[in-house]
């Protein structure tokens, strides 16, 4: 099982953590959320969990719970700028549909 970063999003990441003044790296996780059932989630982490698996990439690390890593095996996580918009992208193989409003997916 594995979960990807793109280079574009490594540098968001080291640079939110770079600012934040601590942390290991970025939590990705997904919680029950939304019309389609499931959410992203992603937080800075301070501190291991005994379930947590941990992906580096380009000098970051994603962690991941075992539980969300069902859901996420394959994905990669991308940050876009898109006009005035920019923001992670989730690039998730395992996604069956999403919601209309792109908050919320299903597997």
């Amino acid at each position: 099982m594995s979960v990807t970063l793109s280079e574009s999003a490594a540098n968001r990441v080291r640079t939110f953590l770079t600012n934040r003044g601590k942390g290991i790296g970025l939590r990705l996780g997904v919680k029950t959320s939304g019309c389609s059932g499931l959410a992203y989630v992603l937080e800075f982490v301070d501190a291991l969990n005994d379930d947590d698996e941990v992906f580096e990439q380009h000098g970051v690390k994603i962690i991941i719970d075992r539980k969300s890593l069902v859901y996420l095996d394959g994905t990669q996580l991308d940050f876009v700028k898109e006009g005035l918009n920019e923001g992670f992208k989730f690039h998730n193989p395992n996604v069956k549909d999403e919601c209309g409003c792109g908050e919320s997916f299903t597997v």
